[in-house]
């Protein structure tokens, strides 16, 4: 009987490449075992049909940034273990080929108020990272707040004031009612607990609150949780 061998190896046998190259037409998911992708070459096989793909280029992937629709309360380990095929957004846009090696080594970013569902961010990219830590004071973050009660006289003018909120003087939000009973509110680096308070100083309690947009990247229509690649396009 033959002996199993690493797909490497027989990929080097049908393309007369090295074995760093082999290594990278894997790991880009340009190789096929039986028709299907295979990212792993220490994958061991047998008899099973190899093919490389017709459009194969010999480049490391390019790291990925992942938008997520997190449920409130959700930890983003769990949505990370959660991340598939069957969650990515449909409408996904990004034109991007899945890959497994897009769910490892991932770092989430701009950690959701504990109350509030809505868009995390997960990237392999230092760039992406350090854009979103460095400058997350600059960040306007936009937020859809259901309440319900009664706005006190002049409540929303005060909503849009600056905020005094655990001992210190918040910069002011934007904030406009997306009708009658959810308001939008725009604000950089919310701090924890700060938008409870803020809506319960002019008489609102916060039946729901989801984050739908940071910086310049919004949400989009992702489902809760569904998943999006970051398009070439878009910016932080």
């Amino acid at each position: 009987m033959t002996e199993p061998i690493r797909l490497s190896k027989r990929l080097i046998e049908l393309v007369g490449c090295s074995r760093r190259e082999a290594e990278l037409y894997i790991e880009g998911g340009w190789v096929l075992v039986d028709g299907m992708v295979v990212e792993e070459p220490q994958f061991k096989i047998e008899q099973q049909r190899v093919e490389l793909h017709p459009d194969a280029v010999l480049t490391l992937p390019e790291p990925v940034t992942l938008l997520v629709h997190l449920r409130a309360g959700e930890a983003p380990a769990a949505a990370l273990a959660a991340l598939s095929a069957a969650t990515r957004w449909p409408d996904d846009a990004s034109g991007m080929r899945q890959l497994k090696n897009h769910f490892t080594r991932l770092t989430p970013l701009v950690a959701l108020p504990a109350e509030a569902s809505g868009l995390h961010v997960l990237t392999q990219d230092y760039r992406v990272q350090r854009k979103l830590t460095e400058d997350l004071n600059k960040l306007e973050q936009e937020y859809v707040v259901e309440v319900s009660g009664d706005i006190q006289s002049n409540g929303l003018k005060r909503l849009n004031q600056s905020f005094n909120h655990g001992g210190a003087v918040l910069p002011a939000c934007k904030v406009s009612w997306q009708n009658e009973t959810r308001l939008r509110i725009a604000v950089k680096n919310p701090q924890p607990g700060q938008l409870l308070k803020l809506c319960e100083s002019v008489g609102l309690q916060v039946l729901t609150m989801k984050r739908i947009r940071i910086g310049g990247v919004p949400m989009s229509k992702l489902q809760p949780g569904q998943w999006r690649y970051l398009t070439a396009k878009e910016r932080f």
